[in-house]
């Protein structure tokens, strides 16, 4: 199927546009706030992997899995590597979680539903179990990740915050338009053929599980980069990274947000932490509660997420 090249272009702008506006906001946003956004930011990166695997068919219950990788792979790199530039970081702990897809990928992609699903989740699982029981990784309490440097530059208290926060607004917006790119390009289309239909995606010539493959790669490789600029804006890392209820999380802010648009997993993990954050505040014993309450409701009135809200009276191809 063809796509408008005027309509990935604007997507393009947007995308451009949100991002100037959310980094002329450095200046003038409270610091906790300035943090949630970069929390949220690295936290859509994993849901917009979650994401490009529901547009195939596919759930996935164990991203944490390489929002982990991400997470430890940073974390050794400064500690141990002596590594400290971010962008360096950042390059390892998505390569960490290229490889790591490309180990168990092809042994994934040969289910589908439940199966696929819960494969996931164990891997996942699998992990989390080793970092408890290693004593050298800090088990069930982690270890701390040394403040980043950038290109030589290592600043200093808020200014290492502000920089932290410009660097994910600056890498969601890239991987955003890449995702966009690479969903309306000609494999992005067979991607959604075969979530259609695989049978006649074989009888174009093509492998739908090749498709998936490199759908799942991908969608690894910007995981583990949410995972490690998670590492560098908390400054720790722990096993609870890798837990199910972290791969749940993630499951509940692609459904939050919506699967229309690359905006969506950004749009639905501010909502999420901004709820999140505010209920534990207020309702500390309960705010397991207010999530739950939130969900049903969407399910019930914004079956198709928040981004539904803003794509209600576009043409559908817009949305995509």
């Amino acid at each position: 199927m063809s796509f408008p090249k005027h309509l990935a272009s604007s997507t393009g702008s947007a995308v451009a546009i949100a991002a100037l506006v959310f980094a002329a906001g450095t200046w003038v946003l409270p610091p906790w706030l300035a943090f949630l956004l970069t929390l949220a930011f690295a936290k859509g990166l994993v849901v917009l992997g979650v994401v490009i695997q529901m547009r195939a068919g596919l759930v996935s219950f164990g991203q944490a899995l390489f929002y982990c990788i991400g997470g430890y792979i940073v974390g050794l790199a400064s500690q141990s590597l002596g590594i400290s530039d971010a962008f360096a970081l950042l390059a390892l702990a998505t390569g960490a979680g290229i490889l790591m897809a490309l180990a168990c990928g092809w042994l994934l992609t040969r289910y589908r539903e439940i199966f696929f699903a819960m494969l996931t989740l164990a891997l996942s699982m699998i992990l989390y179990g080793a970092l408890v029981k290693s004593s050298a990784l800090g088990s069930t309490d982690g270890f701390n990740v040394a403040a980043p440097s950038f290109l030589g530059w290592t600043p200093q208290g808020d200014a290492q915050k502000q920089a932290l926060y410009l660097l994910s607004v600056a890498v969601a917006a890239a991987v955003a338009i890449g995702i966009h790119r690479f969903m309306v390009s000609s494999l992005g289309r067979v991607i959604e053929a075969v979530r259609e239909n695989e049978l006649r995606v074989e009888y174009l010539g093509l492998s739908p599980r090749a498709v998936l493959f490199s759908n799942y790669v991908v969608a690894a490789g910007i995981s583990a980069l949410g995972g490690g600029l998670t590492a560098l804006a908390s400054g720790h890392i722990d096993p609870d990274m890798a837990v199910w209820t972290t791969s749940g999380e993630f499951v509940f802010i692609a459904i939050l947000g919506g699967t229309g648009h690359v905006f969506a997993p950004f749009i639905g993990a501010i909502v999420f932490s901004v709820i999140r954050t505010f209920a534990i505040q207020e309702a500390p014993h309960f705010w397991q509660m207010t999530l739950g309450v939130v969900l049903l409701a969407l399910i019930l009135f914004l079956p198709k997420g928040l981004w539904s809200l803003i794509a209600r009276d576009k043409p559908a191809e817009v949305a995509t």
